[in-house]
């Protein structure tokens, strides 16, 4: 596939999209059916300049890939036997400190240091002499796997609806700069060659949620990397000359307390 398109990613990441917005929901009945006596915390107050807090994140993650024009033009011969190349998401965590700066009640910036932890898996297909397939060919699939661990700098901008008694909807988006912690000599060796920085486009939701000590904001992310990040003639060798261009992309579920 050359392009991922944005209802795909939906389509795979449908379970964690399905449960936020019921986790969401299920707050903001539980708000609305309180009394109009009800308690209006100043937990977490949004009219401090400077607050901070912390989050704890869960993501489906994996690479966006670019096949070659020589790999998608059908007269041209055949690339290491190779039929497709698929990148799988796979989960991961990371957790992180929340720093927000105040700029006006309904509009922060906000820095959000964090380590991550990611797992990136693709499958390469392979044709293959198969006497039991029709007319002897088949297709053979081969995973690949690569760890790593990015220390991650993000700088997003939040705007907020006014606040209904203890709920605020949000928006945010900004930038995100990724360091990987290994050195390049070390990811050489990997399955899938990547460089180690990137930076990536970062769009989200959420819901701010005033409790009586703690504000709670439940919020999805989703994140597209922004650099290429393939190393030609480092990586499996079966991708010379398919590809031309890796980049990363995540969707995100972060719990932020603050």
């Amino acid at each position: 596939m050359q392009t991922t398109y944005f209802r795909n990613q939906l389509h795979l990441c449908r379970g964690k999209v399905v449960y936020f917005i019921l986790f969401s929901v299920l707050f903001c009945v539980q708000a609305n059916a309180q009394d109009r006596g009800m308690i209006f915390h100043k937990s977490g107050s949004d009219d401090q300049w400077i607050s901070y807090g912390f989050f704890l994140a869960a993501h489906n993650s994996s690479l966006r890939v670019k096949y070659s024009d020589a790999f998608l033009n059908p007269d041209a011969p055949d690339i290491n036997n190779v039929r497709a190349i698929m990148p799988v998401f796979s989960p991961g965590f990371a957790l992180g400190f929340l720093v927000t700066g105040r700029i006006h009640d309904q509009m922060n910036v906000l820095f959000t240091p964090k380590v991550g932890f990611y797992e990136h898996r693709t499958e390469i297909q392979l044709f293959s002499d198969d006497a039991n397939a029709p007319g002897g060919l088949g297709i053979s699939t081969v995973p690949l796997f690569t760890e790593e661990t990015l220390v991650e700098f993000p700088v997003l901008l939040k705007y907020k609806s006014q606040r209904f008694n203890n709920t605020r909807m949000f928006f945010m988006g900004g930038l995100n700069g990724q360091i990987r912690t290994k050195n390049q000599e070390e990811a050489d060796e990997d399955d899938v060659v990547l460089r180690g920085r990137d930076v990536a486009l970062e769009l989200g939701m959420g819901f701010d949620f005033y409790f009586q000590f703690f504000k709670f904001s439940p919020e999805i992310r989703f994140s597209h990397g922004l650099t290429n990040l393939y190393r030609e003639g480092f990586a499996d060798s079966r991708f010379d000359g398919a590809i031309t261009d890796i980049r990363r992309k995540s969707i995100t579920i972060y719990l932020n307390f603050q």
